[in-house]
């Protein structure tokens, strides 16, 4: 049984499939955006203009689609699910920076903008605006704060083993006192007290039976999260890495934390998978807004 949430809680979150309007799909938790405003989403690759191996919803310009068909993709995503305010997407480089947008004047928005261009593998929003990144394989996590705030994270291998997800949880954690207050949350006395508070999602990724790795990458893996993480000599477990390492930055990974629990590998009907593709492929997209 489910312990009784508090008012400043949020609903423990939950993955549904929903069709939105002009025929995109995603994976969403709706109790969250009705009680906070905070819409979560991990896009499928239905409901876009995009042809051949990047049909249909592809959300990178980075892969060989045509660009065109890309931006309409991206706004025609945005439209459907109601996305306001300014959006961060970042160009991905597989590393650990995190970018944060915590006001929003112009110069600020301008300022995160171009960083973005460099280079970043997570956003935290505290404002009223989006983040969207990409993915075909990798892990997509996607964290909110009951104060209104949230966090969308590409975690690859390098970025699981550089523990990219725990470092968005904590840095939430430190802007809690800084971010704009949503509903009636309530103060935290510690980091971890925050953190306990906070839902995790992990959209569709390669699982480990799909995902094959060198020896130095696997006894890496095994050398840093244990055994768990590895059912055989040649495979790795990311998910179960990653979780293990969100409970260690305090995250309730039993009651606040939802896994789609898909592998992109086995599913490229909805999802792209670069490594069943054969490296061509386009993008899914794991996004979150809060538009007040």
């Amino acid at each position: 049984m489910q312990a009784a949430q508090s008012s400043s809680s949020l609903p423990f979150p939950e993955l549904r499939e929903r069709a939105f309007d002009n025929g995109v799909v995603a994976l969403t938790d709706d109790a969250l955006f009705e009680q906070t405003g905070i819409r979560i989403a991990f896009s499928e690759r239905v409901g876009g203009r995009s042809e051949g191996p990047y049909a249909s919803l592809n959300l990178s310009t980075a892969v060989g689609d045509s660009g065109a068909a890309v931006i309409q993709n991206v706004l025609r995503l945005g439209a459907s699910l109601g996305m306001g305010g300014p959006i961060i997407r970042p160009k991905q480089v597989h590393g650990t920076d995190i970018l944060v947008l915590d006001s929003l004047e112009e110069a600020k928005v301008a300022q995160v903008q171009e960083q973005a261009k460099e280079g970043a593998d997570g956003v935290i929003v505290t404002v009223p605006g989006a983040a969207q990144l990409c993915f075909a394989d990798c892990v997509p996590v996607i964290i909110a704060s009951p104060t209104g705030a949230f966090a969308v994270v590409h975690a690859g291998w390098r970025g699981v083993m550089g523990s990219i997800a725990p470092a968005a949880v904590r840095q939430l954690a430190r802007l809690g006192s800084a971010s704009v207050a949503h509903g009636d949350a309530a103060p935290f006395s510690s980091a971890a007290d925050a953190a306990s508070s906070y839902n995790v999602y992990i959209g569709p990724y390669i699982h480990a039976e799909c995902f094959e790795c060198g020896l130095d990458v696997h006894r890496a893996f095994v050398e840093r999260f244990g055994e768990a993480c590895a059912p055989d000599g040649a495979h790795i477990d990311l998910g179960a890495a990653l979780v293990a390492d969100l409970a260690d930055a305090g995250i309730d990974t039993e009651r606040r934390l939802a896994d789609a629990d898909i592998c992109t590998a086995c599913d490229t009907q909805r999802f792209y998978s670069y490594r069943a593709s054969g490296g061509v492929c386009g993008r899914h997209g794991a996004l979150a807004f809060r538009t007040a």
